[in-house]
């Protein structure tokens, strides 16, 4: 999930700060801009107060008109970082496609995606196609096939499915059915070597770090991570790019991501396409509660591929199998006495590394920080298992503090000090826990609903 730190200097990330928004379209015209307050209801005004200043910066300047490889609209994370990335965008689409007249910006985001596997199909080997890279920069015009080598958390169909449940274009689910399910293909192909129903990460390039890049960026259970060549396939053409260490993470994400493109097409019709992502869906929820469950630790734990040895050095992923609805319920009540302990309630929670761990860095990048997305996506976990009131006072907390220092990238899990990029893209997901219902003390709801 790495943008590159060179990124930020460079003239063209500059030129993504000027380059005419959505919401500065709006904004020409006063009788065509959005009014927050026509579509919410909310009882404190901070809340719609917060809502609208990330609606404005997180979601609305952040659609960008068509440029270079990017042939349609797309979605900028913000900060100088000038691509369009997977994650972002899928938490930006979800808010964006409440409103109406944003139809066409979700048809064209989404066909980025299609364009870009088209072209990287005719440039790559079978075993190669149909991944979706991790960011699409527009200023990219030679070198896309060499970097990023790498993709990212694989969840588009949930994104799809989000912005369904918002607008129900059920075209938009027609046109991308099929390449959702290519992408996800590609990645039990070359994530899942060992054919076992976890997945690691890798890249074409070779460069370990690009491989890290596909889930959280300095992920902690990563930190011994190796590249190998292929176990199974013996071709001189391929390199050493298959990392050894199946994560918990991203493996949750592409169960999740099964389950939405099967909700998905239900709705398109296509019964065949649910029959194979069902059966993918039981082979790695069976290898999961198997292999990663770690009743000692009470968490789900990364594992070596090839020994299936669990890594007891606990972060961020571990977590994201409530997320997916992995757990049985009696693993849910242990995740759930295991997130409530010392080491994992910092003042600012959930931290992306406990604080108890010697690698605890309290505004450490992805070593014990506190992101919106991530804690986002684990309070949901525990919303969907039952844990209301520890999913409301995690999100009560982090909008606390976030009402106090401001919407950040990520922040100081001690001092709850803003950290990264002001009003980040996927920053927005405050809005989602409040809109949600998983905040308890910070209601926004939606009107005519």
């Amino acid at each position: 999930m790495k943008r590159d730190s060179f990124l930020k200097l460079s003239s063209l990330s500059l030129a993504a700060l000027v380059t005419p928004s959505l919401w500065e379209k709006l904004l020409a015209g006063t009788d065509n801009k959005i009014n927050l307050r026509d579509y919410f209801t909310w009882d404190d005004e901070q809340v719609i107060t917060l809502a609208e200043n990330i609606f404005d910066k997180c979601i609305f300047h952040k659609v960008m008109p068509p440029e270079g490889t990017l042939k349609h609209q797309w979605i900028a994370p913000g900060g100088g970082y000038k691509g369009q990335w997977i994650w972002d965008t899928m938490f930006v689409t979800d808010l964006l496609s409440i409103f109406p007249g944003q139809k066409s910006v979700m048809h064209e985001v989404f066909q980025n995606y299609r364009d870009f596997q088209i072209r990287w199909n005719r440039v790559k080997p079978e075993y190669a196609r149909d991944m979706i890279p991790c960011m699409i920069e527009p200023f990219n015009t030679d070198k896309w096939s060499e970097y990023p080598a790498y993709s990212q958390i694989p969840i588009l169909a949930w994104g799809l499915e989000q912005i369904y449940k918002r607008n129900n274009d059920v075209e938009l689910i027609k046109e991308n059915l099929q390449s959702i399910e290519d992408f996800h293909e590609w990645y039990w192909r070359e994530r899942d070597v060992t054919n076992i129903g976890m997945v690691s990460v890798g890249s074409y390039s070779g460069v370990i770090q690009h491989a890290r890049f596909e889930t959280y960026d300095f992920d902690g259970t990563l930190d011994h991570l190796k590249l190998t060549k292929h176990p199974n396939r013996n071709s001189e053409a391929e390199g050493a790019w298959y990392g050894d260490v199946l994560v918990t993470g991203n493996t949750a994400y592409l169960v999740m991501a099964e389950k939405c493109l099967v909700r998905l097409a239900k709705i398109g019709g296509d019964k065949e396409m649910i029959i194979r992502r069902e059966a993918r869906i039981h082979k790695s929820e069976e290898a999961v509660r198997k292999y990663m469950w770690d009743e000692e630790s009470g968490i789900f734990l990364a594992v070596q591929r090839d020994t299936l040895e669990k890594i007891k050095e606990p972060s961020i992923g571990c977590w994201m199998p409530l997320y997916a609805g992995i757990p049985t319920k009696a693993m849910a009540k242990r995740m759930a006495s295991v997130l409530g302990s010392k080491g994992w309630q910092t003042p600012l929670t959930v931290p992306t590394i406990p604080s108890d761990d010697p690698r605890y860095q309290s505004g450490g990048f992805w070593r014990g920080d506190v992101w919106p997305a991530s804690t986002y996506q684990i309070v949901r976990g525990l919303k969907d298992y039952g844990y209301d009131d520890m999913a409301a006072q995690i999100a009560d907390t982090l909008i606390e503090n976030v009402l106090k220092n401001g919407v950040n990238e990520r922040y100081d899990s001690q001092t709850g000090k803003g950290l990264g990029v002001d009003y980040l893209g996927m920053s927005c997901t405050l809005v989602t826990m409040m809109l949600e219902g998983i905040s308890k003390k910070y209601k926004l709801g939606m009107k005519n609903k």
